[in-house]
């Protein structure tokens, strides 16, 4: 009998992962550096543009640091988010064999993805407190902590749409449609506070609020964020993984 390939799953998932490197960015000049370069000028152009609309920030001095921190989290949930949703259309082809599951599909994706993601909120936040006068105090155990909360999240989410995507053809826009108000309903421009009555009642469930309102607690130590709650997303993100793998 043939002897079982050693650390089958993990070879799998390094392998989609450089394909993965390869096929987005490999034939474009700069090659995987385009990873990082498009989401940080975004992020640059989007916060110098909202600077000449809002003169103050709700907290803080500094309005690059407050609109980045609820900018960059958004742009990095639905960046991984949206990546891992199609990851079963993206490596069909590679599913046939049967070295390659589709939970090696997932990680791999999730893995590059939000590793990518993940240096683009460095240097962002680290040239801001760089360039800027800030006077923000950094937390870095509560920025780990809304980091993992983030990945759980993003993963979560990824997982459900990929089985989604695949059974409703209609889901697609469906999704289009829910994420299209995301960026006005997650407090990015805004703090929670600010939020009526009814729209704190609503909003609260969105998981983004909390993550976003974590990053904030970590650049701001005098910021209150009484409504956070680690513990609904962790416990919204362990349901939507079980149901997204449950049904794959």
């Amino acid at each position: 009998s043939r002897p079982s390939r050693r650390f089958a799953s993990l070879r799998a998932i390094v392998a989609l992962v450089l394909r993965e490197m390869a096929t987005t960015y490999g034939r474009s000049p700069g090659g995987y550096a385009w990873a990082l370069i498009e989401p940080i000028l975004g992020t640059v152009i989007l916060t110098y543009a909202f600077t000449f609309l809002v003169a103050r920030p709700p907290i803080g001095t500094s309005f690059e640091l407050f609109f980045a921190t609820g900018m960059v989290p958004f742009l990095m949930w639905m960046s991984v988010t949206n990546k891992i949703g199609t990851t079963l259309m993206f490596s069909k082809p590679l599913l046939i064999y049967p070295a390659v599951t589709f939970v090696d599909a997932i990680l791999a994706r999730f893995i590059i993805n939000f590793l990518t993601e993940l240096m683009v909120f460095y240097i962002v936040m680290a040239g801001i407190l760089m360039l800027y006068d800030t006077r923000s105090v950094v937390d870095p155990l509560l920025l780990m902590e809304a980091i993992a909360l983030l990945a759980a999240t993003s993963f979560a989410i990824g997982t459900a749409n990929a089985y989604l995507f695949l059974r409703f053809n209609l889901w697609h826009q469906i999704w289009a449609i829910i994420t299209r108000p995301m960026m006005l309903i997650s407090c990015v421009m805004i703090t929670f506070d600010a939020l009526p009555l009814l729209l704190k009642d609503i909003l609260w469930y969105n998981p983004l609020v909390h993550i976003v309102g974590l990053v904030r607690m970590g650049f701001y130590p005098s910021y209150d964020g009484y409504y956070i709650s680690p513990l609904y997303v962790c416990g919204l993100s362990l349901s939507l993984t079980a149901f997204g793998l449950l049904f794959l």
